[in-house]
């Protein structure tokens, strides 16, 4: 460690201020989440190609949406929790089934929350110095670490919900099924 402090001298400070920004992150993503929901909200009410988020009052898309930011805060705090995020994203795929969403839509739907977040690191949070800056580019890292892996975990709710679906009501062959629906499912309910 010391030849890593004679060669880089603000590595220590790195590591302490990388806690403290990081916390202030957290700190805002929890307590502004509704203010990050608004602006998802301002973004939805753009988009031309969000049919079912737009026929969403703004109230619902804010509600919904704020539910977003405490998990990746608890995420940025104690680090990638597979199972907190696959059960929060595969019973959101799920719920977008039932409410008829296109599985394109709640993709760009998540889209639109990074871009949020991203946004809010790139515009309002203070770079006011080289170290705050990489600690910035850490955080983007692992925010878009969060939202691949919600994007996956999403995408196999939705699908194990369509699957299930298809097979009581459409009274589809699980056979046939299986034959389009290759992917290995959860079937957690």
């Amino acid at each position: 460690m010391r030849h890593v402090n004679q060669r880089f001298p603000n590595f220590a400070l790195l590591c302490y201020t990388g806690i403290m920004v990081d916390r202030v992150l957290i700190d805002t993503l929890n307590l502004q989440a509704r203010d990050f929901a608004s602006r998802f909200k301002d973004r939805i009410r753009k988009s031309p190609h969000l049919k079912h988020y737009n026929d969403m009052t703004d109230q619902e898309l804010i509600d919904t949406n704020s539910r977003f930011y405490p998990l990746l805060a608890r995420t940025l705090d104690r680090g990638l929790d597979r199972s907190a995020i696959g059960d929060f994203f595969v019973k959101l795929g799920k719920e977008r089934v039932k409410s008829g969403f296109p599985v394109s839509e709640v993709i760009y739907g998540v889209n639109l929350t990074q871009q949020v977040i991203m946004s809010y690191l790139m515009t309002d949070f203070i770079l006011d110095n080289t170290v705050r800056m990489y600690q910035a580019i850490g955080a983007v890292n692992r925010i878009s670490e969060f939202f691949f892996l919600g994007c996956f975990y999403m995408t196999k709710g939705f699908l194990e919900a369509t699957y299930m679906e298809m097979n009581k009501h459409d009274e589809i062959s699980e056979e046939l099924l299986r034959k389009y629906f290759k992917d290995d499912f959860f079937f957690k309910n």
